[in-house]
């Protein structure tokens, strides 16, 4: 049977196919506008699969509070062109709504499958790569950023008290965990194999110092340890300097917090979420 114009623009406003596939569609179903729909999509998951292995590294982080959970939501794509595209936006909201409604707390099917339909249309590789839920204890905070860009977000629980100035400084940790990007949160994380490699460096570096080289063992052990303890505190969050007072560590500045409200404050879970990693 003849296929109309009207029948392809139809299609095409449904499917988001090309002009030309809808009409070849069309015609292979003999005007069947349902078997035209369904075959459009099949061509597109199949293309899909074939673009599985294409990079993706861009796309976006989404975060959001309800109640006493935070939800973390990554995807990823191949262009910036599509991670800035409002249904891509709106795909990363809905894959939230859905895990706090149906309380997924890891990637699942039907949360990926969010994302079939627009892949297919923008034939794009695109993927669901991080679903991940943390919970708030009773008398704590979080404080969440995201950059600008997207690609950088972090979350800082902070429990002891849920006074404002508690909060501000919880979304400072934030905005330090973005702008410094530890590789650590404490000294405690840092595996012993790191440390040992990182001796190893220090000690060619010496070696290769004249001045430092001819001093006796104990003095070069002793500054070993220091250059040690130096590069720990400048990868490990709660040692760096806070973003907002250089004179301060961030475990000093959660001291003194601590004391502004009148109890003790530590941190629960800090997450610094880098696109990809």
């Amino acid at each position: 049977m003849a296929v109309t114009a009207q029948q392809v623009k139809e299609l095409r406003e449904k499917t988001g196919a090309g002009m030309m596939d809808c009409k070849k569609a069309l015609v292979d179903t003999n005007g069947d506008f349902e078997a035209a729909e369904k075959l459009l999509k099949e061509k597109g998951l199949a293309a899909v699969a074939k673009r599985a292995e294409r990079a993706t590294s861009e796309g976006r982080i989404f975060i959001r509070q309800q109640g006493n959970k935070v939800a973390i939501v990554e995807l990823v794509c191949e262009t910036d062109f599509v991670a800035n595209n409002a249904e891509f936006v709106g795909c990363g909201e809905k894959i939230l709504d859905m895990v706090f409604e149906k309380g997924y707390t890891q990637v699942e099917k039907e949360l990926s499958d969010v994302l079939l339909d627009f892949a297919t249309r923008t034939r794009e590789n695109m993927s669901l790569s991080k679903v991940k839920v943390l919970t708030v204890p009773e008398n704590a905070v979080a404080g969440i950023y995201i950059h600008s860009d997207f690609k950088t977000a972090a979350v800082a629980v902070v429990k002891g008290s849920t006074d404002d100035r508690v909060k501000e400084f919880a979304r400072d940790c934030c905005m330090h965990l973005a702008a410094f990007t530890p590789a650590f949160i404490k000294q405690s994380d840092v595996p012993a194999s790191y440390i040992d490699e990182q001796k190893e460096i220090f000690k060619v570096q010496m070696a290769n110092d004249e001045k430092v080289a001819s001093k006796p063992e104990n003095v070069k052990e002793g500054i070993l340890q220091g250059k040690i303890k130096k590069h720990l505190a400048e990868i490990c969050f709660v040692d760096q300097m806070f973003v907002k007072d250089d004179k301060k560590s961030v475990a000093a500045k959660l001291d003194e917090v601590g004391k502004e409200v009148g109890t003790k404050l530590e941190f629960g879970d800090v997450e610094l979420l880098l696109l990809g990693k």
